[in-house]
């Protein structure tokens, strides 16, 4: 492998407002990367680095060496391998790893409901920032009308994405008392914790930090509300999106170091009670879907999705599951199964005294189902891309 010169920078292709590009900045600045942004409407990324990837989708980081990455995830493996850091973000103890994994599947997929429900169903209080932020992946207009044309052909999409993730007329005020849940529920963790297993941060951290930054945590009408409602994850929002050069009183208490996996907060376990509660009846359900999908389409080669190579993220349609006492569906994407992957080869590769630990720490949060829960085929990256195996 080739190292990456330190007196290049790295150039990361992204939008200030993209969810999935915020943890890929965020573990840039903590470790003090030396990195260049872009915005992804720019000519450069538009006529270089779209014909390569193969689409336009964001976040992509450009080595020193001149190597791309795609998906906010793949970088992050990368740069925990290549670039300086204050530690690794996959915890060293087994048991703590698998519920890194955890969350890592939870904060990129699990608060999707929220994160677009708060972008777009306040237009009074957002549209104006929403505006603004969007000029950062739009190509430059000649006039207002065309940035405004423009502006809304994206949101647009959008906004229809934002029902496509559950987020519906039927079920907003769920929607509402379910975040509200969690920010309580986070607000008591990082009032006594730097950070979401301890001492640094994780994968963990920087999975929630996508949706809870750059959606719910920079959108005024959400950020008024995690401010007035949550103000100790807004003050982790700013530790995460900083350098890490100043030590306060949680530093101090931690020294740097992550959970005992045998002494977890009550907080901590109370946060995973809420992903049983609110999340594994979808993933489950989007499991059993594309299960059911794959068996539809028996003779998908290796390297392919199986459907539309348009789309930023393939997607199988859409999958029912109860949630608050209602029936709901949100659409089933190949992305998420790559997620829980992560999870479940990591269980699959422990010896039978540390999986034993594993299946009994998450069993007494009702999460032990998902150790096992995988599809029939596996999903790689590939040329920029999920796609079965």
């Amino acid at each position: 492998m080739t190292m990456p010169d330190n007196n290049q920078p790295y150039i990361l292709y992204a939008m200030t407002a993209s969810l999935f590009s915020a943890k890929v900045r965020a573990y840039l600045r903590f470790n003090k990367v030396n990195f260049i942004e872009r915005g992804a409407g720019s000519q450069e990324f538009r006529q270089e680095i779209v014909p390569k990837v193969g689409r336009w989708i964001i976040p992509v980081l450009k080595t020193p060496t001149g190597e791309l990455l795609q998906d906010g995830t793949d970088i992050l493996d990368y740069l925990d391998k290549n670039a300086a850091n204050n530690g690794s973000i996959f915890p060293e103890d087994p048991s703590l790893k698998a519920i890194a994994h955890l969350f890592e599947l939870f904060g990129s997929e699990g608060l999707l409901r929220p994160a677009m429900h708060y972008r777009w169903n306040f237009d009074k209080q957002n549209l104006a920032f929403l505006k603004v932020s969007f000029r950062d992946c739009l190509p430059p207009a000649e006039n207002q009308a065309a940035a405004d044309a423009s502006f809304e052909f994206a949101s647009g999409r959008m906004r229809k994405a934002t029902e496509f993730f559950g987020a519906s007329a039927n079920n907003l005020s769920d929607v509402e008392a379910s975040y509200l849940e969690f920010l309580a529920l986070l607000q008591s963790h990082l009032n006594t914790h730097a950070f979401i297993l301890g001492g640094r941060p994780t994968i963990a951290d920087y999975s929630l930090f996508g949706p809870l930054y750059a959606h719910l945590g920079r959108d005024p009408y959400p950020l008024a509300l995690m401010q007035q409602h949550a103000p100790a994850v807004f003050q982790w929002l700013e530790r995460m999106n900083s350098p890490h050069t100043i030590d306060n009183h949680l530093y101090e208490a931690s020294k740097g170091e992550l959970f005992a996996s045998n002494a977890l907060p009550q907080s901590l376990i109370e946060l995973m009670h809420y992903i049983k509660a609110e999340y594994l009846a979808e993933i489950t359900a989007h499991v059993a879907h594309g299960n059911n999908w794959l068996n539809q389409h028996p003779d998908i080669p290796s390297g392919s999705t199986g459907v539309s190579e348009k789309m930023s993220q393939a997607s199988l349609g859409m999958a029912e599951f109860e949630w608050r006492g209602k029936t709901i569906g949100s659409t089933v994407m190949i992305y998420r199964f790559y997620l829980l992957q992560r999870l479940t080869q990591h269980f699959e590769q422990q010896q039978s005294a540390t999986s034993q630990q594993i299946t009994e720490q998450f069993a007494a949060t009702g999460l032990d189902s998902l150790l096992t829960l995988k599809t029939q085929r596996k999903v790689i990256r590939q040329n920029y891309k999920e796609v079965w195996e």
